[in-house]
């Protein structure tokens, strides 16, 4: 099988091209997988994809799963491909009936559910703590000639998760596993997701209603894709329906998010603070109104960004590969 893979040069400094480049050739050990790599340093377009495909290429690996992409103009231009695959989590909603159309099964590469669960609760934490916010006052502050020092007190209130309710809209991998982590910190965990889970290990989260979620959480957390049904699904009726002085993560979609919404939430105490690791527009080219809020905790879309989480992700693809080959695809996302 002719595969085509899309390599994005890494951005940061701790892994290498080499890095990476290396455990893509682990590709070329999957029996009868004829490979073939494509390098870039910048975002590819809809067109840009397409035209580095060749017409012959029977599956593609590293592609961003957006319903520009995946049109009927595209499967004409490539007649014999038969798998694509996304490297993130995160994928936006396509035609999933062309795609059966066209014989085409169409997966996610679910290699980071711990990491970006431990980032929501890094989030968390920043807003229950100001861990940063205290480290630089006690470094900072001149201790010698203060004859009345403000020692022990805090800059700002201390929130402790131990007895809240933890609401996650969207338990699937990344959901259950800060499900896990907020039990470990003794919260009280419910969920909301389109269809019930079933397993002994979720045994320990109460599935609700997400009219219920709302009224009930301490803390929601955003673990869902983007999809038609869940753009702005956050919002201002559905803002007044959470308790007061709520606290909101997302380290999903920023479409989940209407964002101005939020703003006036948060201006208002409604929200009590955001922590967002996704934003309406990335980065963020115009003068948004959520950077000026105090009590949101802002992060450049960084929750996947451990070194073992991205070295893990091609494994996890060359894995997923392998499945599709043997007749049992899994991370199937056009079921």
């Amino acid at each position: 099988m002719k595969v085509q893979v899309l390599i994005s040069k890494p951005k940061s400094s701790d892994i290498t091209l080499e890095d990476m480049t290396e455990r893509w050739h682990m590709l070329e050990s999957v029996p009868d997988t004829e490979c073939h790599y494509y390098i870039y340093d910048k975002s590819l377009s809809s067109d840009e994809i397409s035209d580095i495909i060749d017409a012959d290429t029977e599956a593609v690996i590293g592609v961003y799963l957006r319903k520009s992409l995946i049109t009927e103009e595209f499967f004409k231009k490539h007649p014999k491909l038969k798998y694509m695959a996304g490297l993130a989590h995160g994928y936006e909603e396509f035609d999933v009936e062309l795609t059966h159309r066209y014989g085409v099964t169409v997966t996610n590469t679910a290699y980071g559910a711990s990491t970006i669960a431990e980032f929501a609760f890094a989030l968390l934490l920043d807003i229950c703590h100001k861990v940063e916010l205290h480290s630089t006052y006690v470094k900072t502050h001149d201790w010698v000639n203060d004859k009345a020092p403000n020692y022990m007190f805090g800059l700002s209130d201390q929130i402790e998760l131990n007895g809240l309710t933890f609401g996650i809209i969207g338990l699937g991998k990344i959901g259950c596993c800060a499900a896990k982590i907020a039990n470990g910190f003794g919260m009280k965990v419910i969920s909301y997701s389109r269809h019930t889970k079933k397993g002994e290990e979720y045994s320990f989260i109460e599935q609700v209603s997400l009219p219920e979620l709302l009224s009930r959480s301490d803390v929601i957390s955003l673990h869902t894709p983007l999809t038609a049904d869940t753009k702005e699904m956050i919002n201002r009726d559905t803002i007044s329906k959470m308790k007061d002085g709520v606290i909101l993560i997302n380290t999903s979609r920023g479409g989940l998010i209407a964002e101005q919404d939020l703003v006036d939430a948060l201006n208002s105490g409604k929200v009590y603070a955001a922590g967002l690791d996704v934003i309406s527009e990335e980065p963020p080219r115009h003068d948004l109104a959520i950077l000026h809020c105090d009590n949101a905790t802002i992060t450049d879309h960084i929750a996947y960004l451990p070194k073992t989480s991205r070295l893990r992700s091609v494994a996890v693809a060359i894995s997923n590969f392998r499945a599709f080959l043997e007749g049992h695809p899994v991370s199937v996302i056009n079921p």
